[in-house]
């Protein structure tokens, strides 16, 4: 199956807002597994950015990084098939995934 423009994020517009972004983000996010990966990515950098902010250590600022990084990339590319929002809207991308986690722990947005 060949990737669309959509999927591959090549044909991302601009946006004025990031109101106007999140429609997108949500698209670029519609495989479940894409999206409960990028929650448990999002969950865990958190987690151990509390760490690192407790410890103030420099290993675990890159850890979170790396936590909250990688589970999404791997949602993205086998689950979802498409780039990652954040290669090119880096800012909006990582608003955006707060607000899908607290979209999913209030039950708002479908986990």
């Amino acid at each position: 199956m060949r990737a669309t423009p959509s999927q591959t994020g090549a044909s991302a517009p601009p946006f004025a807002s990031f109101r106007e972004f999140y429609p997108y983000y949500l698209e670029q996010h519609s495989n479940p597994v894409c999206r409960r990966l990028h929650v448990c990515g999002t969950l865990l950098a958190l987690f151990m950015l509390g760490v690192a902010l407790g410890r103030g250590h420099p290993g675990w600022y890159l850890a979170a990084v790396a936590a909250g990084y990688l589970p999404a990339w791997v949602g993205h590319f086998f689950f979802q098939r498409n780039l990652p929002a954040t290669f090119r809207h880096p800012l909006y991308s990582l608003c955006a995934d707060f607000v899908l986690v607290a979209g999913v722990l209030s039950g708002r947005t479908p986990w």
